[in-house]
C-alpha cells in the first residue's frame, strides 16, 4: 500500500510540474506571437484591399482611363515596363520550377 501511495504522489508531482511547464510555454508562445501581430495585420489589410478591388474593378479601370486621357505617353511607357516586369517574373518562376523539380 505504501508503494502505491508513493507512486501516486510522484505522479501528482509530475502532473503539477507538467502543468507549470505548460503554462510557461503558453506564456512564451503568447509573447513570441505578439511579434507577428503587425505583419499579419498588414497582410490582412492587403488581402482586404485586393478583395475590394476584385469586387469593384470599375475604380482602378476608371483611374487608368483618367491617367490615359491626361498622360497617355506616361501610361504607355509604364504599361510597357509593367508588361516587361510581369513577363520576366513568369520566366523566372518557370526557371525556378524547372530547377527545383527533382530528376
Amino acid at each position: 500500500m505504501a508503494l502505491f501511495e508513493q507512486r501516486r504522489r510522484e505522479l501528482q508531482l509530475r502532473r503539477e510540474l507538467l502543468r507549470l511547464r505548460s503554462a510557461e510555454l503558453r506564456l512564451s508562445l503568447h509573447l513570441h506571437a505578439r511579434a507577428l501581430e503587425t505583419p499579419l495585420a498588414i497582410a490582412d489589410e492587403a488581402r482586404a484591399g485586393v478583395r475590394w478591388l476584385r469586387e469593384h474593378p470599375e475604380w482602378p479601370l476608371g483611374a487608368l482611363a483618367t491617367l490615359l486621357l491626361l498622360r497617355p505617353r506616361r501610361v504607355l511607357r509604364w504599361g510597357g515596363r509593367l508588361w516587361w516586369g510581369w513577363r520576366l517574373w513568369h520566366r523566372a518562376q518557370r526557371l525556378l520550377r524547372a530547377v527545383a523539380v527533382p530528376r
